[in-house]
């Protein structure tokens, strides 16, 4: 029984050293390369540098990725934004900046969606539909990135400080960069494949 724990053991230290290896041996290189082009090159790295197995040397998949990750931060805010409006004692002005920001991320979650879609349907299109394709991500990607902007505008007077206004902003500015990351890495993509 003694033995067999011990193989058990030697069993699972060599799992998780090779796991480790595996994993640090992936090359971010290329993430690392592309994200120095971003308006937020660290945040670009911490945010994707995880994903490089899945993007590997791809622009097209670097920018489906960091529009996967604007998508997800966008819902996380939205779904945030949802539980904050829910708070008794919010100022009216509050409620009304939580309100309007809630459409605004809902419209973004829409916008992001379409981008993801037709980025991800861009390996179907004729080249010669390419530009119109490219364009809709581009716009969409764009339209988010104005929404999280204006949410943070409705924050930025000075009767708005406080929690409220810290939380909603640590939140929303994160999507903010994050959406131009992506859509700066989206635009390197287009620029590179122009017929």
């Amino acid at each position: 029984m003694e033995k067999i724990a011990s193989f058990l053991l030697l069993l699972c230290v060599l799992y998780i050293t090779t796991s480790t290896a595996t994993a640090a041996s992936v090359d971010t290189s290329y993430v690392t390369t592309s994200c120095k082009s971003t308006t937020y090159p660290a945040l670009c790295m911490r945010s994707l540098s995880g994903y490089a197995r899945v993007i590997r040397r791809s622009p097209r998949q670097m920018s489906l990725v960091a529009l996967s990750v604007s998508l997800s931060r966008t819902k996380s805010a939205y779904s945030f934004l949802t539980k904050l409006k829910r708070f008794k004692n919010l100022k009216p002005r509050e409620s009304r900046a939580i309100a309007d920001c809630l459409e605004l991320m809902d419209d973004s979650v829409d916008r992001l969606s379409k981008s993801f879609q037709e980025m991800k349907n861009l390996g179907r299109v004729k080249s010669r539909d390419f530009l119109f394709h490219m364009s809709n991500v581009q716009t969409w990607a764009s339209a988010a990135l104005t929404n999280g902007n204006t949410c943070l505008d409705e924050f930025a007077d000075k009767s708005m400080n406080g929690k409220v206004k810290d939380s909603v902003t640590a939140q929303v500015a994160n999507v903010v960069q994050v959406t131009s990351n992506a859509l700066g890495l989206v635009n390197q993509f287009a620029n590179n494949n122009r017929q």
